[in-house]
């Protein structure tokens, strides 16, 4: 410690859960890789609607107290960090309230559950003088980061194609209940918020702005069990899968698709690109490695596609874990993205264009309704921001 003057800084945790669980992890890890931290995460209070499992989370994760009351935790004095891992329906009214008291933000994708809620936080968010960050993690995979760089540097060339695709098929099972996330008046969309999100903003991130989209969506299985009574069932209210089509402001033309459907696909988060000088392939399921190929091969007899293991130490953040040659996992996508928040917060850096900001998030939801609009009208869509 000799040396080392280590400020510490308030989180306040909202949910605790699926990614109240990612995150704090992320905030606890912070210190044991990125040393000196920019300031150490103090766990400070961790909010849930359930008594004795948010009682419970606060134990688990480290947090001093907990409180069944969100607007405590954005009040609380000891706290300069929300961190919002709620439901889509609860991403607006905290995120604005914590905002408007004076406290950093980060909230969970997507920014809301359409554009019209997201541009009330925009507005807000430009009336402030906090930092906010909307978490799209995929952007701090450093294999997705050395395809940016490979993009922006022109190694590509003229980019002709972008196809994404993000596949599940947790929802096979038709005996599975009518959980949050297949109720529109919670979630807000179906796979189109919760996994079309993630590829709409990496299209943005690699590509750049869209022009112009078409959407179809589908759903598949109507009525589910009621969660709390199996006995009864309740109307599934999202779309179960999107397909879209999509052409870029710079002429590149791509194929956007998400589905809880696709059997056999657990967390198959995979985009391809295409340029006139090579092409990269990206799958989160193999998240240490990047494909390539390029056009004009220096050797012939390799031509190919070619795997890159994106496990050294001079690409982003890998210097930070492990020796060269060892893979790093899901979870330090969340630890690389949490630190890139908090070295802004504590030395006033931007959070673009590496971080999503609060203009991504809505420009993402835009993009989104639009692909719902399209689907509902049957017509192509022009975005407009």
């Amino acid at each position: 410690m000799s040396g080392v003057n280590l400020r510490r800084i308030g989180i306040g945790m909202l949910g605790y859960a699926f990614m109240g669980k990612a995150h704090s992890h992320a905030w606890k890890d912070i210190p044991i890789f990125f040393w000196p931290p920019p300031a150490v995460p103090d766990l400070v209070v961790i909010y849930g609607r359930t008594e004795k499992k948010v009682k419970e989370a606060a134990l688990r994760y480290g947090y001093k107290r907990f409180t069944t009351n969100w607007r405590e935790v954005v009040k609380d004095p000891e706290v300069e960090i929300i961190d919002n891992c709620l439901p889509n329906h609860l991403h607006k009214d905290p995120t604005i309230e914590a905002m408007e008291e004076g406290k950093h933000v980060v909230v969970e994708k997507p920014l809301a559950r359409n554009a019209e809620e997201a541009k009330e936080i925009l507005d807000v968010y430009r009336r402030s003088e906090v930092k906010a960050m909307v978490a799209f993690n995929y952007r701090f995979v450093p294999a997705v980061m050395l395809a940016k760089k490979l993009i922006d540097e022109g190694f590509l060339g003229r980019i002709y194609h972008f196809r994404a695709r993000y596949l599940q098929d947790w929802l096979i099972d038709p005996s599975f209940p009518l959980v949050w996330r297949l109720q529109k008046e919670i979630a807000g969309s179906g796979p189109l918020g919760d996994l079309g999100s993630h590829i709409v903003d990496l299209a943005r991130y690699l590509i750049g702005e869209p022009k112009k989209v078409t959407g179809m969506m589908k759903t598949f299985i109507e009525e589910r069990p009621l969660p709390h009574d199996p006995s009864r069932k309740g109307k599934v209210t999202v779309e179960d899968a999107f397909v879209a089509t999509i052409e870029f402001e710079n002429g590149a033309i791509g194929t956007l698709e998400a589905t809880r459907f696709a059997t056999g696909r657990k967390n198959y988060n995979n985009f391809e690109i295409n340029g006139e000088k090579g092409s990269i392939e990206f799958n989160l399921e193999r998240l240490n490695e990047l494909k390539v190929y390029w056009h004009e091969e220096p050797i012939k007899d390799i031509e190919g596609w070619h795997t890159i293991l994106v496990t050294e130490g001079h690409h982003p953040y890998i210097k930070y874990y492990w020796p060269s040659g060892h893979i790093i996992g899901w979870e330090h996508t969340f630890i690389n993205e949490l630190y890139h928040f908090l070295d802004a917060v504590v030395n006033d850096k931007d959070i673009g264009p590496q971080g999503a900001t609060i203009e991504d998030g809505y420009r993402n939801m835009v993009i989104l309704d639009a692909i719902a609009e399209s689907a509902k009208r049957g017509l192509a869509i022009e975005i407009r921001y």
